[in-house]
């Protein structure tokens, strides 16, 4: 993991602190929008206004990089959403204006960002359960700026405070490669300990704090990857690392053969590795899915599912509970962050480079502060 403290320098460092105040109490943010869905990044300033009621605006101290960034700019969660947009949904920073109705004790507070724009109203959101809003209103990111810019605008229900302590660069893993992973095993899964795990991915920004979530729970875990070059970090993270380029030749460890994993966790989505984690699951195992790429799917008879009692299960995200006890977990040494490649705002195409590649461990980051 590189230091939070070593950032990568690429020359220009105009992009790194917003302009002047607005009349109004607006401010001038520097940073990247999109302009069209699957179009390109384009560095520019805009007017950022003053923080509405129940709003409040941020000055972002880092973002992370990950995958759903890019599906997100491609424009698979929406390709609807008002542009010109800035995208980024991991964002860490300070509260520095508030909104009527909001506590003006809150300026001053760091904060994580809550991904979905929930109602907070209703019967899903009054339970707990964020990530089901039945009047969801878009993704922070997609339908609000998110923190690939230096300040930004959100729902003061989407700024969740940060423990203090935690470095911000690490942060920015908590709202969603860490929060994910915690909602999976504890909520979708119900893992338990010496349950045996398989996680498909394992490198990855949600991947690797999935291996470190499961080892939390005590389960026996397998983490799946292509690259042999995340094996130690996978290793060290609490699982053992297999080479999952071809399928068929896939081999789970000699003592797992005669019942097969408990889970298999597939942030993959692909016809394979959906068909071989069925095909491999004990018997009352669980599929838990989380991609939402619109052209896969596995086939699967009613007839196998009752023999062997097997469970399909869909992860949505996460809650807000979920991501402050996420937060107090990384705060308590339990969960370690792994940020990989962090960057000035001039690096970001480096890191959607490696993430196209497949290459990035974990997440990346961007600083702006």
């Amino acid at each position: 993991m590189q230091d939070p403290q070593s950032i990568q320098q690429s020359g220009a460092s105009d992009l790194v602190s917003g302009g002047p105040t607005l009349a109004g109490g607006g401010v001038m943010a520097r940073g990247y929008r999109i302009h069209a869905w699957d179009g390109p990044l384009q560095a520019e300033e805009w007017g950022v206004a003053a923080p509405g009621p129940g709003e409040v605006l941020v000055r972002v101290e880092a973002c992370g990089i990950g995958l759903t960034v890019l599906n997100s700019m491609r424009g698979d969660l929406s390709n609807t959403a008002p542009l010109p947009r800035v995208p980024g949904h991991e964002l860490v920073g300070t509260i520095v204006a508030v909104g009527a109705g909001i506590a003006a004790e809150r300026v001053g507070q760091r904060i994580l960002g809550y991904f979905y724009l929930t109602c907070g109203a209703c019967l899903a959101c009054r339970a707990g359960r964020d990530a089901q809003c039945t009047n969801l209103a878009g993704w922070l990111g997609v339908h609000r700026d998110g923190g690939y810019g230096s300040h930004t605008v959100i729902p003061a229900a989407n700024a969740l405070p940060l423990p203090a302590g935690i470095d911000p660069v690490l942060a920015t893993a908590i709202p969603d490669a860490i929060a994910t992973p915690l909602h999976v095993c504890q909520t979708r899964l119900g893992l338990r300990p010496n349950d045996r795990v398989v996680v498909i991915g394992a490198g990855g920004g949600v991947g690797i704090h999935m291996v470190q979530m499961a080892a939390l729970f005590g389960a026996s875990v397998c983490g799946l990857d292509i690259d042999e070059a995340k094996f130690e970090a996978i290793q060290r993270a609490g699982g053992t690392p297999i080479l999952s380029r071809s399928w068929p030749d896939v081999r789970l460890p000699p003592d797992w053969n005669e019942a097969g994993p408990a889970a298999c966790i597939d942030l993959i989505g692909s016809a394979d590795s959906l068909r071989w984690s069925i095909d491999h699951l004990a018997m009352g195992g669980a599929l838990a899915m989380l991609t939402t790429f619109r052209d896969r799917a596995v086939l699967i008879s009613p007839r196998e599912m009752v023999f062997r009692e097997l469970r399909f299960v869909g992860s949505r995200y996460t809650s807000k509970a979920e991501v402050l006890q996420s937060a107090e977990l990384v705060a308590s040494g339990r969960i370690t962050p792994i940020v990989s490649q962090v960057v000035t705002p001039d690096g970001i195409e480096s890191v959607h480079a490696a993430l196209r590649r497949g290459t990035l461990l974990g997440r990346g980051a961007v600083v702006w502060a």
